[in-house]
């Protein structure tokens, strides 16, 4: 039987419904609990990310609620009708803290924080990842490109290519968030505000059978006119034809420039300026796309050659070399029998996957005579760092790296979003969100900002949290071995 899709609440695991029936079942459904969303390494061997997802985010959490047809299939899938009964009067009471979107965000520190009865942290985990995996890998990819680029023009052009239509709209809002400044796809552009810019295929060169008929026909069109010279041949057929419409009309369009998407770019680009310029159009741009990317795009400015724009689809809009970033969501404090809260751990024989232990705050530490990022410092919820003088820092890894900052503003990562299941944060305007994130980015040293082989950015616990850790792995390898532990 095929039910309509008319909620977003069963987008998750069916081992988050089975868990949410075995805490209903053990009548612990609604004990406190804390989760923290964190991935464990920068994507793209990055040194950095752009965190992006948290308006979608909302958005599911504000309609989270089970549908009808939401009970009725997990009815026939066997569930009992007292637990479909709990969930059918279920009512979000969840609290979440988030860093916004733009922030940079870190190897192993706490990017999102849900906070709530037991089973809702739970049912939420699949989507909340979902939504944050994707995203904040776009808005970092775009971010690497805008950092090749630098001033010049970004547009997104990866609709085509994208893994299905979720992913494009929502992909292209990240790719803003990281740096584009234009996109192909006109429902973005509607739904978000997001300037939309497009030129023609080779399919309407084709359909003309050469190309001044298709560019004085579209120019016949359109007023701003941005033609696709590589059809047959750019600097033979193409270009010549572009330049012979550009001065047959003259001041009747605005002839912004030609875009080439094939061949050798580095030189095409070259002799396409060179042929601009000699007729008359010095002011017009040179557009590129062809399965761009930030290596790419590095090696043609190497080469010195003659784009004005960029235009990048495949390789920015599905993150082509790194397909997924990997965060994760964990447990890190529960209510106890005594109604307290009590912090808890996750063990592995990989120490990367050691989870940090109760709730937790990240706070950013600027240098005020530089202006830069010292690093991110990680305390417990209660901790407040802003009237601090001095802050210990050291590498929760190898400790004796260490350093003590002075005069330095010290910012909260993670702020209020949802307070037991009513919004109390103001979504920002998409605009504001890419200046936001520039503005982060420039705070950040340039060790931390290159392609290849960037430093590794201080991540830092305090010292309660750090010690607060090894207690907790000393006590649960003792539960584990006994005796033998002290051997």
């Amino acid at each position: 039987m095929v039910f309509s899709d008319d909620s977003l609440t069963l987008h998750t695991d069916l081992y988050q419904i089975n868990m949410m029936q075995v805490y209903f079942d053990q009548g612990i459904q609604d004990k406190r609990a804390v989760f923290e969303v964190y991935f464990r390494k920068e994507p793209f061997n990055n040194g950095y990310a752009v965190f992006a997802g948290l308006e979608r985010v909302v958005r599911y959490l504000e309609q989270l609620r089970f549908s009808n047809s939401d009970l009725t299939y997990l009815r026939d899938l066997g569930y009992p009708e007292d637990f479909l009964t709990y969930l059918g009067n279920l009512e979000l009471s969840l609290s979440l803290r988030s860093a916004r979107e733009g922030d940079l965000v870190f190897a192993n520190e706490p990017i999102m924080q849900v906070e709530g009865p037991l089973a809702q942290c739970q049912l939420v985990e699949t989507a909340i990842l979902n939504i944050v995996n994707y995203q904040t890998l776009i808005a970092t990819k775009a971010a690497r490109i805008r950092s090749v680029i630098e001033e010049a023009p970004l547009l997104e052009f990866g609709t085509r290519r994208a893994q299905e239509m979720d992913a494009a709209i929502w992909g292209t809002r990240a790719a803003v968030i990281g740096g584009a400044d234009a996109t192909s796809n006109v429902r973005a552009g509607k739904l978000f505000g997001i300037p939309v810019s497009g030129t023609h295929a080779h399919s309407l060169v084709q359909a003309y059978g050469n190309d001044y008929e298709a560019f004085k026909a579209y120019a016949a069109t359109h007023k701003d006119c941005v033609f696709l010279v590589d059809t047959y041949d750019t600097l033979r057929i193409g270009l010549p034809a572009a330049i012979r419409v550009a001065k047959e009309l003259g001041s009747q369009i605005n002839f912004l420039g030609v875009r080439i998407d094939s061949g050798d770019m580095a030189y095409l680009s070259k002799k396409v300026r060179q042929q601009l310029d000699e007729a008359g159009f010095p002011e017009a741009k040179i557009y590129a796309s062809n399965d761009l990317d930030e290596t790419t795009i590095l090696n043609l400015k190497m080469q010195k050659a003659k784009i004005d724009v960029w235009g990048v689809g495949t390789k920015l809009i599905t993150a082509f070399d790194q397909p997924a970033l990997g965060a994760v969501y964990k447990i890190v404090s529960i209510e106890n029998a005594q109604g307290q809260m009590e912090d808890t751990i996750k063990l592995s024989n990989n120490a990367e996957k050691v989870s940090t232990p109760g709730k937790k705050q990240v706070w950013r530490i600027t240098s005020r005579a530089k202006g830069k990022s010292e690093g991110d410092y990680i305390t417990f919820w209660d901790k407040d760092l802003t009237e601090e003088t001095s802050l210990e820092m050291f590498h929760p890894t190898y400790t004796y790296i260490r350093k003590t900052v002075r005069d330095f503003d010290a910012v909260p990562l993670l702020v209020e979003v949802f307070d037991q299941g009513q919004l109390v944060y103001e979504l920002p305007e998409l605009a504001d969100i890419k200046a936001y994130a520039r503005s982060k980015f420039d705070q950040l040293w340039d060790e931390y900002k290159r392609l290849l082989n960037p430093q590794d950015y201080p991540v830092d616990l305090a010292r309660d949290v750090w010690e607060n850790k090894m207690a907790l792995i000393d006590q649960r390898r003792k539960e584990a071995f006994g005796e033998e532990y002290k051997k």
